[in-house]
């Protein structure tokens, strides 16, 4: 059987996120749209579908990963922060993303809390193995 493992994450990352769309459970917040990804950052992202594609990214981060917590997730989403003259420092993503992604895929079934952070859930392999196996085809 195929896994995420065989598969390159953007076309992974890419086919999941149209999958996610159609789940009921996986909606961009009201906030969605004017918010940065991180202090790293200048502006929002351009892509509108940003917040399915993020979900995708997180799943897998949490199916190759997991258990996992937001911590690891704001460094792993973080970026190199421009300060001008002053040499560039590493800076964590936003946690807030991370938490309301993480919550998300909770709801939809697709991963569960452990003591750790959040493992994937049976379904939530089942799911990313199908799309895994979907891009091999």
């Amino acid at each position: 059987m195929t896994t995420a493992y065989d598969v390159s994450a953007d076309r992974l990352i890419e086919q999941m996120a149209g999958d996610l769309k159609a789940l009921p459970e996986i909606v961009p917040p009201e906030w969605a749209p004017f918010v940065k990804t991180g202090i790293s950052r200048e502006l929002p992202p351009e892509n509108p579908d940003w917040w399915f594609v993020r979900t995708a990214a997180i799943l897998r981060k949490v199916y190759l990963q997991g258990p996992i917590g937001t911590r690891r997730l704001q460094a792993l989403f973080g970026g190199k922060k421009n300060r001008g003259v002053k040499q560039e420092k590493a800076r964590k993503g936003s946690g807030s993303i991370a938490r309301a992604v993480l919550q998300q895929l909770e709801h939809a079934k697709l991963v569960e809390t452990v003591p750790n952070g959040r493992q994937i859930t049976a379904r939530g392999m089942s799911f990313v193995d199908n799309v895994a196996h979907r891009c091999i085809q």
